[in-house]
């Protein structure tokens, strides 16, 4: 399993290039998870439906499960991602962190506006269609997810 985080300041369109790897990727033959990278204040679950008042109760663990969809939820301590990426992901073959760009994954920084991450945070390439200063070296992509699945593969995914 490989991991890589896509980086960026809000709004650069770091969600609208994972939505179009996703289905790319997939086609071509490649398992994908993701995870996404909220603060604290975010609530995954609806307060007031009984799965929230299941853990408001005190459940470790809840699982919401449908004959569709399922969703586990759990308090923890700070646990690092990556035991969870472990435990649940490890059978995929990309997982997509958005966010996390202080994690000691590889990283692509996808930049619209502001100063561009790259050179303060290592990155394997910059996706913008805007003019940025990035380190020498490191290769500047256009926003089109086909030419990001590519450059994936070639330096991601084939290792």
């Amino acid at each position: 399993m490989k991991i890589l985080a896509v980086i960026g300041h809000q709004g650069a369109g770091k969600t609208t290039l994972i939505c179009g790897l996703i289905p790319i990727l997939r086609a071509r033959g490649y398992r994908v998870g993701t995870v996404k990278h909220v603060g604290p204040e975010v609530e995954p679950d609806t307060p007031g439906k009984d799965s929230f008042r299941h853990r408001e109760a005190g459940a470790e663990r809840v699982l919401l499960y449908s004959p569709r969809l399922a969703a586990l939820f759990w308090h923890h301590q700070g646990d690092p991602v990556e035991e969870y990426i472990a435990r649940y992901m490890d059978d995929l073959d990309l997982v997509i962190l958005e966010g996390f760009k202080g994690a000691e994954f590889p990283k692509i920084e996808v930049y619209r506006s502001g100063e561009p991450l790259a050179g303060r945070i290592p990155v394997l390439a910059v996706v913008t269609d805007r003019p940025a200063r990035v380190p020498d070296g490191t290769p500047v992509l256009p926003p089109d997810p086909e030419l990001v699945a590519d450059f994936l593969e070639s330096a991601l995914l084939a290792s």
